[in-house]
Protein backbone atom coordinates (compact mmCIF):
# COMPACT_ATOMS: atom_id res chain seq x y z
CA UNK A 1 0.00 0.00 0.00
CA UNK A 2 1.36 3.17 -1.07
CA UNK A 3 1.65 5.95 1.23
CA UNK A 4 -1.08 7.84 -0.02
CA UNK A 5 -3.02 5.52 0.40
CA UNK A 6 -2.47 4.59 4.28
CA UNK A 7 -3.19 7.98 4.76
CA UNK A 8 -6.29 8.05 3.70
CA UNK A 9 -6.63 4.37 5.30
CA UNK A 10 -5.90 6.60 8.30
CA UNK A 11 -7.90 9.32 7.54
CA UNK A 12 -11.35 6.62 7.24
CA UNK A 13 -10.45 4.81 10.46
CA UNK A 14 -10.67 8.35 12.64
CA UNK A 15 -13.56 9.07 10.75
CA UNK A 16 -14.95 6.12 12.07
CA UNK A 17 -13.57 7.14 15.37
CA UNK A 18 -15.07 10.59 14.77
CA UNK A 19 -18.80 9.48 14.09
CA UNK A 20 -18.90 6.90 17.00
CA UNK A 21 -20.36 9.11 19.25
CA UNK A 22 -23.67 9.18 17.18
CA UNK A 23 -25.50 6.63 19.10
CA UNK A 24 -28.99 5.00 17.87
CA UNK A 25 -31.99 6.78 17.68
CA UNK A 26 -35.52 5.92 16.49
CA UNK A 27 -35.81 6.74 13.18
CA UNK A 28 -39.30 8.00 11.40
CA UNK A 29 -39.73 8.53 7.90
CA UNK A 30 -42.36 7.94 5.02
CA UNK A 31 -43.98 4.25 5.21
CA UNK A 32 -45.08 4.22 1.88
CA UNK A 33 -41.18 4.20 0.37
CA UNK A 34 -39.97 2.26 3.36
CA UNK A 35 -41.08 -0.45 5.09
CA UNK A 36 -40.96 -0.97 9.16
CA UNK A 37 -38.05 -2.99 9.42
CA UNK A 38 -35.87 -0.58 7.62
CA UNK A 39 -36.82 1.50 10.00
CA UNK A 40 -35.92 -0.72 13.02
CA UNK A 41 -33.14 -1.07 11.07
CA UNK A 42 -31.81 2.34 10.62
CA UNK A 43 -32.36 2.65 14.21
CA UNK A 44 -30.75 -0.14 15.13
CA UNK A 45 -26.73 -0.81 15.16
CA UNK A 46 -24.68 0.92 12.51
CA UNK A 47 -22.76 -2.07 11.36
CA UNK A 48 -26.02 -3.67 11.14
CA UNK A 49 -27.46 -1.85 9.25
CA UNK A 50 -28.15 -3.81 5.24
CA UNK A 51 -25.60 -2.31 2.53
CA UNK A 52 -28.80 -1.23 -0.02
CA UNK A 53 -30.91 0.45 2.82
CA UNK A 54 -27.62 2.71 3.31
CA UNK A 55 -27.52 3.39 -0.34
CA UNK A 56 -31.28 4.11 -0.40
CA UNK A 57 -31.21 6.13 2.66
CA UNK A 58 -27.78 7.70 1.40
CA UNK A 59 -29.88 9.38 -2.01
CA UNK A 60 -33.34 9.68 -0.60
CA UNK A 61 -34.57 13.21 -0.41
CA UNK A 62 -34.98 14.62 3.20
CA UNK A 63 -38.24 15.13 3.19
CA UNK A 64 -38.58 11.65 3.59
CA UNK A 65 -37.09 11.50 7.12
CA UNK A 66 -38.51 13.26 10.72
CA UNK A 67 -34.84 14.11 11.34
CA UNK A 68 -33.26 14.16 8.12
CA UNK A 69 -29.87 15.59 9.21
CA UNK A 70 -28.86 13.32 12.39
CA UNK A 71 -29.90 10.52 10.50
CA UNK A 72 -27.32 11.45 7.79
CA UNK A 73 -24.76 12.18 10.25
CA UNK A 74 -25.37 9.61 12.20
CA UNK A 75 -24.57 7.22 8.36
CA UNK A 76 -21.45 9.21 7.52
CA UNK A 77 -19.30 6.24 7.91
CA UNK A 78 -20.74 3.36 6.13
CA UNK A 79 -21.28 6.62 3.18
CA UNK A 80 -18.01 7.71 2.89
CA UNK A 81 -15.77 4.78 3.25
CA UNK A 82 -17.77 2.85 0.53
CA UNK A 83 -18.01 5.76 -1.67
CA UNK A 84 -13.87 6.90 -1.08
CA UNK A 85 -13.10 3.29 -2.11
CA UNK A 86 -15.51 3.16 -5.02
CA UNK A 87 -17.96 0.48 -3.83
CA UNK A 88 -20.93 2.89 -3.10
CA UNK A 89 -23.71 2.90 -5.67
CA UNK A 90 -25.12 6.26 -5.40
CA UNK A 91 -23.52 9.06 -7.68
CA UNK A 92 -20.90 10.92 -5.90
CA UNK A 93 -22.94 14.53 -6.46
CA UNK A 94 -25.59 13.62 -4.98
CA UNK A 95 -24.00 12.27 -1.78
CA UNK A 96 -22.31 16.13 -1.84
CA UNK A 97 -25.53 17.77 -2.65
CA UNK A 98 -27.42 15.50 0.03
CA UNK A 99 -24.29 16.53 2.54
CA UNK A 100 -24.80 20.15 1.71
CA UNK A 101 -28.98 19.47 2.65
CA UNK A 102 -27.94 17.63 5.90
CA UNK A 103 -25.66 21.07 7.08
CA UNK A 104 -22.16 18.75 7.54
CA UNK A 105 -20.48 22.09 7.56
CA UNK A 106 -22.36 23.09 10.78
CA UNK A 107 -21.81 19.77 13.17
CA UNK A 108 -19.52 19.40 15.60
CA UNK A 109 -16.17 20.20 14.89
CA UNK A 110 -14.48 16.50 15.72
CA UNK A 111 -16.72 15.44 12.83
CA UNK A 112 -16.40 18.22 10.26
CA UNK A 113 -12.78 18.19 11.05
CA UNK A 114 -12.79 14.43 10.17
CA UNK A 115 -14.60 14.75 7.69
CA UNK A 116 -12.16 17.37 6.08
CA UNK A 117 -9.03 14.90 6.41
CA UNK A 118 -10.82 12.56 4.59
CA UNK A 119 -11.43 15.01 2.02
CA UNK A 120 -8.04 15.77 1.72
CA UNK A 121 -6.59 12.88 1.74
CA UNK A 122 -9.13 11.04 -0.91
CA UNK A 123 -8.11 13.76 -3.25
CA UNK A 124 -4.15 13.33 -2.64
CA UNK A 125 -4.64 9.78 -3.15
CA UNK A 126 -6.41 10.10 -6.28
CA UNK A 127 -3.97 12.00 -7.76
CA UNK A 128 -1.13 9.74 -6.79
CA UNK A 129 -3.45 6.79 -8.53
CA UNK A 130 -4.16 6.18 -12.03
CA UNK A 131 -6.63 4.73 -12.66
CA UNK A 132 -8.25 5.84 -9.71
CA UNK A 133 -11.66 3.78 -7.72
CA UNK A 134 -13.14 7.19 -8.46
CA UNK A 135 -12.69 9.04 -11.33
CA UNK A 136 -10.77 12.54 -10.71
CA UNK A 137 -13.32 14.69 -12.59
CA UNK A 138 -15.74 12.77 -9.77
CA UNK A 139 -13.97 13.03 -6.82
CA UNK A 140 -13.21 16.96 -7.69
CA UNK A 141 -17.19 17.53 -8.15
CA UNK A 142 -18.21 16.34 -4.69
CA UNK A 143 -15.23 17.98 -2.84
CA UNK A 144 -16.09 21.39 -5.14
CA UNK A 145 -19.63 21.10 -3.75
CA UNK A 146 -19.67 19.72 -0.30
CA UNK A 147 -17.25 22.57 0.31
CA UNK A 148 -18.69 25.30 -1.77
CA UNK A 149 -15.15 25.52 -3.40
CA UNK A 150 -13.35 24.99 -6.19
CA UNK A 151 -9.69 26.67 -6.69
CA UNK A 152 -7.94 25.13 -3.08
CA UNK A 153 -8.37 21.87 -5.45
CA UNK A 154 -7.25 22.88 -8.59
CA UNK A 155 -4.03 24.36 -6.37
CA UNK A 156 -3.58 20.77 -5.03
CA UNK A 157 -3.69 19.27 -8.29
CA UNK A 158 -1.24 22.18 -10.12
CA UNK A 159 1.19 21.65 -6.88
CA UNK A 160 0.91 17.87 -7.37
CA UNK A 161 3.63 16.81 -10.71
CA UNK A 162 3.68 13.32 -10.94
CA UNK A 163 2.17 10.84 -13.84
CA UNK A 164 -1.44 10.09 -12.34
CA UNK A 165 -1.83 13.69 -12.01
CA UNK A 166 -1.00 14.20 -15.12
CA UNK A 167 -3.24 11.38 -16.63
CA UNK A 168 -6.32 12.32 -14.97
CA UNK A 169 -5.67 16.16 -16.25
CA UNK A 170 -5.59 14.09 -19.30
CA UNK A 171 -8.86 12.38 -18.79
CA UNK A 172 -10.66 15.52 -17.62
CA UNK A 173 -9.99 17.70 -20.62
CA UNK A 174 -11.02 15.25 -22.96
CA UNK A 175 -14.67 14.55 -20.74
CA UNK A 176 -15.40 18.25 -20.22
CA UNK A 177 -14.14 19.31 -23.77
CA UNK A 178 -16.79 17.16 -25.39
CA UNK A 179 -19.16 19.56 -27.16
CA UNK A 180 -17.30 22.21 -24.43
CA UNK A 181 -19.06 21.50 -21.72
CA UNK A 182 -16.36 23.20 -19.84
CA UNK A 183 -18.12 27.05 -21.14
CA UNK A 184 -20.84 26.40 -18.82
CA UNK A 185 -20.08 23.34 -16.43
CA UNK A 186 -22.03 22.98 -13.37
CA UNK A 187 -21.35 20.06 -10.34
CA UNK A 188 -23.79 18.63 -7.98
CA UNK A 189 -26.65 17.21 -8.17
CA UNK A 190 -28.41 20.05 -8.47
CA UNK A 191 -25.96 22.00 -10.47
CA UNK A 192 -25.33 23.95 -7.04
CA UNK A 193 -21.64 25.00 -8.30
CA UNK A 194 -20.94 26.61 -11.37
CA UNK A 195 -17.52 25.44 -12.06
CA UNK A 196 -16.92 26.19 -15.60
CA UNK A 197 -15.35 29.90 -15.75
CA UNK A 198 -12.68 28.82 -13.06
CA UNK A 199 -12.00 25.27 -14.68
CA UNK A 200 -11.32 26.72 -17.46
CA UNK A 201 -9.09 29.74 -16.44
CA UNK A 202 -7.15 27.06 -14.51
CA UNK A 203 -6.88 24.49 -17.67
CA UNK A 204 -6.01 27.11 -19.88
CA UNK A 205 -3.15 28.84 -17.13
CA UNK A 206 -2.53 27.03 -14.68
CA UNK A 207 -1.75 23.46 -16.46
CA UNK A 208 -1.45 24.47 -19.77
CA UNK A 209 2.34 23.25 -20.26
CA UNK A 210 1.22 19.74 -18.50
CA UNK A 211 -1.89 19.22 -21.04
CA UNK A 212 -1.04 18.21 -24.47
CA UNK A 213 -4.74 18.97 -26.09
CA UNK A 214 -4.58 21.52 -29.10
CA UNK A 215 -8.23 21.89 -27.99
CA UNK A 216 -7.44 23.93 -25.50
CA UNK A 217 -6.31 26.33 -28.25
CA UNK A 218 -9.84 27.07 -29.61
CA UNK A 219 -10.28 30.27 -30.19
CA UNK A 220 -13.97 30.13 -28.90
CA UNK A 221 -12.63 28.86 -25.64
CA UNK A 222 -10.36 31.61 -25.63
CA UNK A 223 -12.75 34.11 -26.30
CA UNK A 224 -15.41 32.88 -23.52
CA UNK A 225 -12.14 32.70 -20.69
CA UNK A 226 -11.14 36.32 -21.68
CA UNK A 227 -15.04 37.13 -21.72
CA UNK A 228 -15.70 35.63 -18.49
CA UNK A 229 -12.02 37.33 -17.00
CA UNK A 230 -13.87 41.00 -18.18
CA UNK A 231 -17.32 40.38 -16.55
CA UNK A 232 -15.69 39.16 -13.58
CA UNK A 233 -13.26 42.13 -13.46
Amino acid sequence: MSRVQRQLMTALDALDQAFASEEPFPVAGCTYCYAEQDLVDLSGPLHRIPDDLVSAAAAEVPDHWDDFSRLYRRLVPRIVRPVVTGRFHVDEELIASRLLQAGWTTWDASLTGALRDVWAAWWEATLHTYPSPVTAREVLSLLTVATNGLRPWLDVWTATSHPAADAHLADLIDDVLFECEVTDLRMGFYGEYHAGPELLGWLLTDVRDRADDARLDSPFLLEHHQGATQYAG
